[in-house]
């Protein structure tokens, strides 16, 4: 009885524990290394924000005497696009900051002698991006990032292609060939 009981309570005591001080979620990818990188997500990000700026260039400004329900639709728009471009401009430098750091190894540095700088762009236009409708700045990003992305296949030997986004934003992606 002792040996089943005593597992029960420590169990419960832990869950209780839990729900007096939640423990916070971890988020990593990855220092173990895994090894499984790839520029994929960064390219989406950076798409997205373009096409956040396109769609808030589109919507405009508040109509002057808008009804309520057209100032609420308006406003929610807005503030969904601007949310949206807020965490894809985070994601995007997250994923580069994340390749940088855990991938690349001093000789990747030494053969392209751009990487450090290129890096510095991008996290400089992922804020920029966050701070502004800026549909070149949006633009730039996407540039650095797919030129991000052309280094780091490089690294491995892999040829790549520049594809059709096949997206509403248009644009094109880097790829494996």
């Amino acid at each position: 009885m002792f040996r089943t009981t005593l597992p029960s309570l420590a169990a419960g005591a832990l869950r209780a524990l839990d729900r007096l001080a939640p423990p916070q979620t971890a988020h990593a990818h990855c220092d173990i290394p895994c090894g499984i990188y790839d520029p994929h997500y960064a390219q989406i990000a950076a798409l997205t924000v373009v096409r956040m700026d396109q769609l808030i260039e589109a919507l405009g400004e508040l109509p002057s005497g808008a009804g309520k329900a057209d100032a609420d639709k308006w406003h929610n728009s807005m503030t969904r696009y601007v949310l949206v471009k807020e965490e894809h401009g985070e994601l995007c430098k997250r994923e580069v900051r994340v390749i940088w750091g855990d991938y690349f190894k001093p000789e990747h540095a030494e053969k392209y002698p751009e990487l450090h700088t290129l890096v510095w762009n991008i996290l400089k236009l992922g804020g920029k991006n966050r701070q502004e409708v800026n549909a070149q700045a949006a633009q730039d990003l996407l540039a650095q990032v797919q030129r991000f992305a052309e280094i780091f296949w490089e690294t491995k030997g892999v040829a790549t292609k520049r594809q059709p986004s096949n997206q509403a934003v248009g644009g094109e992606l880097v790829a494996p060939a």
